[in-house]
């Protein structure tokens, strides 16, 4: 392999309370692609918002390199998100993204980050990720951004992940592409990393495994159901789709499930209310809308029902734990 002019420079932006596996994942491929190739192929710094020590939310404190300075053209940017990271994507960094991306440097974002880089109007237009928990919300929010459950998202100059171990993914086609996939290979190996995953891999566990069931009518009711949170699907219709009549459908439901295809219905659709609820500031009349909800007295009703709160009283929870 031919010596390299100078090694690719990763700057790693910290956010407050920053996922450390998503961090220290992406800082170890590049770490053990030196080491296995014998050269100095990659170097990397940390920084953030008025520099000192970054947080991260198991609470191990990271002393950074330095404060949000100035970048080149060649340098490849990674903002860490992790918990409430709406917190952490202040308007100082916002302004600090766009002044830095109209240089064109590729910019990306680990877990929960691809919101900052989406907020400060860097994903218009662009195919991204971020992590499952997080997808709801994100698509209310963000229009302009085609949002995709993919485990990474390379698109141009602009890097998305959905966290976790997606970021071994994401460098080792980063090593790929810039060295080789025998290099790649190495780096996965010395990681214990068995199953590299691509852009085309999604990030969460399939239908059949995530309910522990593999019934693939089953699993086809509760795709539809998922797709349809906003706009619900009677269970005669679901029941029509796949071959079946009601009647077999809540059987199916009930023998699988141990509930019936509406009481399902209504989870999934609570579930992503609370989601919007914790993770966004859309109304709680918006967000009975977008799950289906017709009226926010039957919202509020059906939401108390599941989870012992008001959705009203869920949003302000959520607002003093931000204030604490």
């Amino acid at each position: 392999m031919p010596e390299p002019a100078s090694p690719r420079r990763f700057i790693f932006v910290l956010l407050d309370q920053f996922t450390m596996l998503c961090f220290s994942s992406a800082v170890e491929a590049l770490r053990i692609a030196n080491r296995m190739s014998g050269q100095a192929l990659y170097e990397w710094v940390l920084v953030g918002e008025g520099g000192g020590i970054a947080r991260c939310s198991a609470g191990i404190g990271y002393q950074l390199d330095g404060d949000l300075d100035e970048v080149t053209r060649d340098d490849v940017v990674l903002l860490c998100g992790g918990i409430d990271v709406q917190a952490a994507t202040t308007k100082r960094m916002i302004g600090w993204l766009r002044r830095e991306a109209r240089k064109g440097a590729v910019m990306g974002g680990l877990c929960t980050a691809g919101y900052t880089l989406a907020r400060a109007g860097l994903l218009d237009g662009k195919r991204a990720t971020i992590h499952w928990e997080n997808q709801d919300s994100f698509a209310e929010e963000f229009e302009d951004v085609t949002l995709t459950k993919s485990v990474f998202v390379i698109d141009g100059n602009r890097i998305t992940t959905a966290g976790g171990t997606a970021s071994i993914d994401l460098m080792l086609k980063i090593i790929a592409d810039d060295h080789g996939e025998d290099l790649a290979n190495l780096v996965a190996d010395q990681l214990i990393y068995t199953s590299i995953r691509t852009d085309q891999d999604t990030q969460r566990l399939s239908i059949p495994t995530r309910i522990g069931v593999r019934h693939p009518k089953l699993g086809q009711v509760i795709r539809m159901m998922e797709q349809n949170i906003e706009e619900p699907i009677s269970p005669a219709t679901l029941a029509k789709e796949v071959g079946m009549s009601t009647r077999q459908l809540e059987r199916l439901f009930r023998r699988y499930l141990n509930r019936s295809p509406k009481r399902y219905y209504m989870e999934l659709r609570l579930s992503k209310a609370r989601n919007l609820l914790m993770q966004t500031d859309m109304s709680v009349i918006n967000v009975a809308l977008a799950c289906g909800f017709a009226s926010p007295s039957h919202f509020s009703k059906c939401y108390r029902a599941h989870y012992n709160t008001t959705p009203y009283r869920e949003r302000g929870s959520q607002g003093a734990r931000k204030r604490a």
